[in-house]
């Protein structure tokens, strides 16, 4: 999942990344408004953390922007005015969530994984494929009931190769969603990424090369 942080507080902004890149996700952070919607038109993101009072473009202009470009990604709006009223106003914008500050991390990272997984087409919090079984949220994945032990950038492309249901997901595509926008473009990570995965999930093959695509299982 590729998530775009846009907030003007750098320290809160970059805590926030820390943290969403520990559990694995993909992100990039913009500290205003302008930045955010050039980031947000430029990378498919699933999720953009959007704090509503963003110099340069206030947030609620991105929220507009976004909603009419692009309503396959989700918003989480944050803010810190919580009346509901402030809450109303930020969902009839076209955010998707709402969430106030002060916040607990383990509340955004719910919001942020439960948006993504309604982004593009929904599916559902675990992912099943033959015998691999793939809960992101927990970061674990079984095959034939064996705990595989993979780091986050596997258990990323293992996500968007299990959501994708057999079709074909192409590098570009599995590099967009698992790396963030300083991934060199011309790099063999996802190459080397699916060697390594395949060597984890066993000699039975489960991950197969499409010839001038990508990847699919």
């Amino acid at each position: 999942m590729r998530v775009l942080i846009a907030e003007d507080e750098r320290r809160v902004a970059e805590a926030i990344a820390r943290g969403l890149r520990r559990e694995g996700l993909a992100v990039d952070v913009a500290n205003d408004g302008g930045g955010a919607l050039h980031r947000a038109r430029v990378h498919p993101y699933d999720v953009v953390v959007l704090d509503r009072d963003l110099p340069e473009l206030h947030g609620d202009d991105v929220c507009r922007a976004l909603s009419a470009e692009q309503p396959a990604t989700k918003i989480l709006m944050l803010t810190g005015a919580d009346a509901l009223e402030d809450v109303v106003e930020g969902l009839s914008l076209g955010a998707d969530d709402y969430l106030g500050k002060p916040f607990r991390f383990a509340e955004l990272l719910a919001r942020v994984r439960a948006l993504g997984r309604r982004a593009g087409e929904a599916r559902p919090p675990v992912l099943e494929w033959g015998d691999v079984v793939l809960d992101p949220a927990r970061r674990e994945a079984t095959r034939a009931g064996r705990p595989l032990d993979l780091v986050p950038k596997e258990l990323a492309v293992l996500e968007q190769l299990m959501a994708a249901r057999g079709a074909a997901v192409s590098t570009e595509r599995l590099l967009a969603g698992a790396w963030d926008e300083n991934a060199d473009p011309f790099t063999n990570a996802v190459r080397q990424t699916v060697m390594t995965l395949r060597r984890k999930l066993g000699p039975e093959p489960f991950v197969h090369t499409v010839l001038g695509v990508g990847y699919r299982v």
